[in-house]
């Protein structure tokens, strides 16, 4: 069984307030869950607006499956038209 973990810092450019990034992350998140079922939280910069960071957590039987739903995770909000990505960390255990 492998955990991965992986740390992301995200720009939302289109971001004028609290509620708008709320907002952005929320469907973000949701498309997260959904798509790739991993557990997401933010865990810094609450109070800034255009800034966030997430940690995006899931377990998998395989680690290289696992670093490919990492891998997966990370293009898929590449892509993401309402976000940039500014800095990506992961971990396997």
């Amino acid at each position: 069984m492998t955990i991965g973990i992986l740390k992301v810092v995200l720009f939302i450019p289109e971001s004028n307030s609290l509620k708008e990034k709320r907002m952005v992350l929320h469907s973000l998140k949701a498309r997260l869950r959904n798509n790739f079922n991993v557990a997401v939280s933010q865990i810094d910069d609450e109070d800034k607006w255009q800034k966030t960071t997430l940690a995006v957590a899931g377990v998998e039987k395989d680690r290289n499956k696992m670093n490919s739903v990492l891998s997966n995770i990370v293009n898929f909000i590449e892509e993401f038209n309402q976000v940039s990505l500014i800095d990506q960390e992961m971990e396997l255990l």
